[in-house]
């Protein structure tokens, strides 16, 4: 297994400390678990499509759909109405 050495502040060994505390983990547990869901969730490319079977859920879901504006610049916008 390979070893990693990082610094951190005390204030952010108080606050991982606190979230150990709070999943029942140690901090170098907690600090390995952080990392290695990120490499996880990295490693995938590209999102996954929902197909819910209820139609509610597909309702609220995060999942952008439909067409969306984009967005312009104001000002493009602020030109052309000066012309």
């Amino acid at each position: 297994m390979t070893s990693v050495t990082i610094k951190l502040d005390e204030e952010e060994v108080k606050i991982l400390e606190k979230r150990a505390k709070k999943n029942l983990m140690s901090l170098r547990e907690q600090v390995e678990d952080i990392i290695r869901r990120s490499c996880v969730s990295g490693k995938s490319k590209g999102y996954k499509v929902i197909k819910p079977d209820d139609r509610l859920v597909g309702v609220f879901s995060r999942e952008r759909r439909g067409n969306w504006r984009k967005k312009t610049k104001r000002k493009s916008i602020m030109k052309s109405k000066k012309s």
